[in-house]
């Protein structure tokens, strides 16, 4: 009787595997077919300024201050862990040097995706779930008009054009505190900081950030209107659908990260050898 009990549990937990996996292949699948509805929706039809600016006024300039905040202490919170290690070797003066690479290349679009995520992804998952619920999404139907075309497009742009701009704004707030942090605080001579932050840090670190920030911007667009959309009813479901945008939109810039910081790198190498090995 054992025997059949631990074959009863292994086939349980190879069905919930089997089921984890179709569900995953279903909702991969699902997402995919509602992006390429929304871009063929936005190629056909460009959203009215009376509806593009709102959205890009609730996602870019309200999500200032989160940015702000979050750019600030990433510089400084770089200046400190890195500054402990070169000090050690007494390379303190080249401080600067991988406070600003990692917050352009790595940490500066990263945490402000994930920060978005959190802000703009989740209110826009929970109000179309509200809109779903509410069955707004199905009076739109009812009358003729297509709800991705008038709900979706103009959210993705916002994220598509505002977060990069963000991005670059964190990163110059981050760049910023990371210099008075060590100048002001760790004692660090300012001209020795941007020095040697000139000779290290160059175009490609830069652009690589903002390349990254991009498809960030476009996935938690994406994966939170999707969210919002097949949001279930009742005020859990909308709970759940807000909760799901930001957990499925932070796992997919952690995969995006790895994947276009590898893809990047092969690109730079590929177009110009003679400066890969700097990087």
């Amino acid at each position: 009787m054992s025997a059949n009990l631990q074959v009863d549990t292994r086939d349980t937990f190879v069905h919930s595997i089997g089921r984890m996996v179709i569900d995953m292949v279903a909702l991969a699948g699902d997402v995919t077919l509602f992006a390429l509805q929304m871009v063929g929706w936005l190629l056909v039809r460009w959203p009215r300024g009376n509806v593009l600016w709102p959205v890009m006024y609730q996602i870019g300039v309200l999500s200032v201050p989160v940015i702000i905040v979050t750019g600030g202490f990433i510089g400084m919170v770089l200046a400190v862990q890195a500054y402990e290690q070169f000090a050690l070797m007494h390379m303190e003066n080249q401080l600067g040097t991988v406070v600003n690479v990692t917050l352009l290349k790595e940490l500066g679009p990263v945490l402000a995706a994930v920060m978005l995520a959190g802000r703009v992804g989740s209110s826009m998952s929970a109000e179309l779930g509200t809109m779903r619920v509410t069955e707004q999404i199905d009076a739109l139907t009812a009358l003729g008009a297509n709800p991705v075309a008038h709900l979706v497009v103009p959210r993705f742009l916002a994220c598509f054009l505002l977060i990069p701009m963000l991005t670059i704004f964190a990163d110059g707030i981050g760049v910023l505190s990371g210099w008075w942090f060590s100048t002001q605080v760790l004692g660090i001579e300012g001209f020795h900081y941007w020095h040697y932050s000139r000779n290290y840090v160059n175009a490609y670190d830069f652009w690589s950030g903002i390349v990254k920030s991009v498809f960030f911007g476009a996935t938690i667009a994406i994966l939170s209107c999707h969210r919002g959309f097949h949001s279930r009813a009742g005020a859990e479901g909308v709970g759940r659908a807000a909760t799901e945008a930001f957990v499925y939109s932070f796992v997919v810039i952690l995969m995006l990260d790895f994947l276009l910081g590898f893809l990047l790198m092969e690109f730079y190498g590929v177009m110009w050898p003679s400066q890969a090995g700097l990087m």
